[in-house]
């Protein structure tokens, strides 16, 4: 069923337990959903606090949060300019291929643009063929040369 009026907005305080439901969902998905460390204390001092460390944009319909998007600034010394990370992009299942992943992902370029960002980067699971499909669709360019490295903080 493909709804009409999607609403892209960017969290607020009283959005936390569904932010921290979207994130449960996110990791199921992912197959990990042991690895949610997140608390909905750690999740508002950085979403909200002093100096926020990240930002959510989260996806409506009807009036219903079924959808958010994670993301932070960078910077490419290359470009010698700011940059987003796009940290988690997750919709639940049955509001999939209904067109809001599209308004996320267009609401997160506009926030690009306005702020005078290079370029979006983000990661996908190789094993995803619907997200890759999907990110090319909307003009990514999947970088297959490049790998993810990570050091895990004790």
């Amino acid at each position: 069923m493909l709804h009409t009026e999607i609403v892209i907005r960017e969290a607020v305080p009283s959005d936390i337990k569904i932010i921290m439901e979207l994130l449960y969902l996110k990791a199921k998905f992912d197959g990990c959903p042991e690895s949610l460390k997140a608390t909905t204390e750690q999740l508002n001092k950085d979403l909200f606090g002093t100096t926020p460390l990240t930002s959510i944009l989260l996806a409506e319909v009807e009036g219903k949060t079924v959808g958010f998007a994670s993301y932070h600034r960078i910077y490419s010394t290359f470009l010698a300019k700011p940059g987003i990370w796009l940290d988690d992009l997750y919709l639940k299942e049955e509001y999939r291929g209904q067109k809001i992943g599209k308004a996320l992902m267009t609401r997160l370029y506009q926030i690009a643009e306005e702020t005078g960002c290079g370029r979006i980067d983000w990661t996908v699971n190789i094993n995803n063929s619907q997200g890759i499909n999907f990110y090319e669709k909307m003009g990514a360019n999947i970088i297959e040369k490049v790998r993810l490295c990570r050091l895990e903080i004790q």
